[in-house]
């Protein structure tokens, strides 16, 4: 099953590609009737679709959401970005970061394009404050690292209220999180729209500093310079006391996944190697057959990567089903034949091993930051519950134990899509806490940076240079 945060550099450029194409990009506008019919379907299709819509908000307070929302939508007409903004407020009040409706790309890009700007700084949040990650300004005087307190004398604690009705997510680390991969110049503009002038106060190791920033260009001033928070790329390199291996995100050829993995494993094992590091951070994810794929060159005995894992059926994951999923598959045809909002727990078969002869039988480590989204983190906890490696870095924005096994919808007017956790899965150890994936050796990454404090630190305990 697919379980990924999608890097927000693909999205962008597929709606740049669809953007070029369509003609009624800039002027296209949904009625108030369009906009309020649709706003009905998207809060029954929640209570009748996602497994369990009560699970982080009560009956009550989600109708209460619901109806407050409405009342607000008194306009004529939307344009696309306003209808978006409403409607994914309401989806997040259910607090889970696998039920959403997309950052609103289009919109932005026709932003872009009509010359927007954007706030210049890039931040990151840690233990309850925001730091400056990079500075795309003008300004000099701005250090990285510095902390930012206010924007035009609003404190950012304020900000972040207004901003986070605008991501789905189950706690404010992992709302955070996603801030810090989609941006917060991105989400500055979804929130509070064109600002072209800004008064920053920061916070340095020289006091406290006012500084006046301009806004940039969304494209040039932006967009063609920042780089991806969610970067896993494949690499096999080898130090003196380890190998170090990242396979990328979970997603893409398979195949072309596979032999890397096949490639990699042989040459480790030909090195002979005591420590493997496996390296799941600024991962968003993706499908169990890469995950399990790999964690069969670690395991002893056939395995799987959760306890439990259940699903609900619905009329529309039905028609979703019966239009795109091959029903000779068991996994598909449960769906079909279970009656509309039943829920129901469907077994896999376990995964087997490969031979013992081609398994890694040393140390395994596995990295893991706030930014190890998904199948990324669900992994991690797989590794870490069957005892196959020792999880190094710090806990993981993402639940293992999730409702998640996203799938998607249209809505009828707008067309605007929704994305909702049809299941909820459990991990191997059978906890439901609501917590992410706790290291075993905590090191904090700071700034997301390439100054590597997690694989650095790790390596000099592996070379008895600090640590226990």
């Amino acid at each position: 099953m697919t379980f990924n945060l999608k890097p927000f550099g693909a999205l962008l450029c597929a709606t740049l590609l669809a953007v070029t194409c369509r003609a009624d990009a800039d002027d296209k506008t949904y009625t108030h009737k369009q906009v309020v019919d649709d706003f009905e379907v998207l809060y029954q299709s929640l209570i009748d679709t996602h497994y369990n819509p009560y699970a982080y908000i009560t009956e009550a307070a989600l109708k209460n959401k619901y109806l407050t929302l409405k009342q607000q939508l008194t306009a004529q007409s939307y344009p696309p970005l306003a209808a978006i903004n409403v409607f994914q407020q309401l989806v997040a009040s259910l607090n889970n970061g696998h039920t959403e409706i997309d950052f609103p790309a289009g919109p932005y890009v026709d932003y872009a394009e009509a010359g927007g700007t954007l706030f210049p700084l890039e931040l990151v949040f840690e233990k309850g404050a925001a730091y400056v990650r990079a500075d795309y300004s003008d300004n000099p005087k701005i250090a990285i690292g510095a902390e930012l307190i206010a924007i035009n004398g609003v404190p950012i604690a304020d900000i972040l209220q207004q901003i986070y009705p605008l991501i789905s997510a189950e706690r404010t680390y992992f709302k955070n999180a996603k801030l810090e991969v989609y941006t917060f110049p991105r989400y500055y503009w979804y929130a509070f729209g064109r600002q072209d002038n800004f008064t920053v106060s920061v916070r340095t190791e020289n006091g406290l500093q006012s500084h006046q920033l301009t806004a940039i260009p969304v494209i040039d001033g932006f967009e063609a310079k920042k780089d991806e928070i969610l970067r896993a790329q494949q690499e096999l390199t080898f130090y003196p006391r380890a190998a170090y291996l990242n396979p990328g995100h979970f997603s893409g050829k398979l195949a072309q996944y596979q032999q890397f993995v096949d490639q990699a494993f042989q040459q480790i094992n030909a090195a002979q190697v005591d420590n493997l590091i496996i390296d799941l951070r600024n991962n968003s994810g993706g499908d169990d057959a890469f995950s399990d794929y790999l964690v069969a060159y670690l395991a002893d005995k056939p395995f799987k990567w959760h306890a439990e894992f259940h699903l609900r059926s619905s009329a529309l994951l039905k028609r979703d089903t019966e239009q795109k999923r091959d029903l000779t598959n068991p996994y598909w045809r449960s769906i079909m034949t279970h009656e509309d909002g039943a829920r129901y727990a469907f077994e896999f078969e376990p995964y087997t091993p490969v031979p013992e002869q081609q398994r890694y039988t040393g140390n395994v480590y596995v990295l893991v930051n706030r930014q190890s989204h998904s199948q990324a983190s669900v992994t991690a906890a797989q590794i870490q519950d069957h005892g196959w490696g020792v999880v190094v870095g710090e806990e993981t924005g993402d639940y293992p134990t999730l409702y998640a096994s996203q799938f998607q919808y249209p809505l009828p007017n707008t067309g605007i899509t929704v994305k909702i956790a049809k299941g909820y899965i459990v991990r191997v150890s059978g906890s439901e806490q609501q917590q992410g994936v706790v290291p075993d050796i905590a090191i904090n990454d700071h700034l997301l940076d390439n100054e590597d404090e997690i694989l650095q630190g790790l390596l000099q305990r592996l070379n008895g240079e600090g640590g226990e």
